[in-house]
């Protein structure tokens, strides 16, 4: 009988990143992170675990007060650098339902804090679903995304002053 190789530290870490997720545990999600990690996506550039983490806690808190009820979490090919993930939630800003598919890369410390962190996915695909015919006529457009990414760190910058 072989015996089953333990799970990297960043495998662990990426598992207990997404399972907090699953609970929409913000701040277990924040404490995945090192002091001066970043993040980048479609939406977001951040860096700090206090932005990083006030990003999470700001979705985490939209998706329990307006979407609880469609949330589901799915994630696969975890690895100890990367993860697919599926979000099907109702984004806040307009009602309407989402299936977002995101291929996530990270790079873990030797401490197994999440160092950095990239999301990657179709923004037209989710700009279609999370803001109807603006995201179907404009999505593949500069002049959208940044709209969203103006929009997204106004949104953060609000939440954080909130909560100090």
């Amino acid at each position: 009988m072989s015996a089953v190789p333990a799970p990297s530290a960043g495998r662990t870490t990426i598992e207990h990143f997404y399972g907090a997720f699953a609970r929409l545990d913000g701040r277990a999600m924040q404490a995945c992170y090192a002091p001066d990690a970043s993040f980048d996506d479609e939406a977001f550039s951040l860096r700090g675990r206090e932005q990083v983490g006030g990003m999470w806690r700001m979705l985490c808190d939209a998706t329990r007060a307006k979407g609880a009820d469609v949330w589901r979490l799915e994630v696969s090919h975890i690895t100890d650098s990367s993860a697919h993930w599926e979000a099907h939630y109702r984004f806040s800003a307009t009602g309407r339902l989402v299936h977002n598919r995101i291929d996530a890369s990270f790079d873990i410390g030797p401490d197994g804090l999440i160092r950095r962190h990239t999301d990657r996915f179709d923004f037209w695909a989710w700009s279609r679903q999370a803001l109807g015919a603006p995201g179907l006529l404009l999505g593949w457009t500069p002049l959208l995304r940044n709209k969203v990414r103006a929009t997204a760190a106004g949104n953060l910058q609000k939440y954080l002053a909130a909560q100090r």
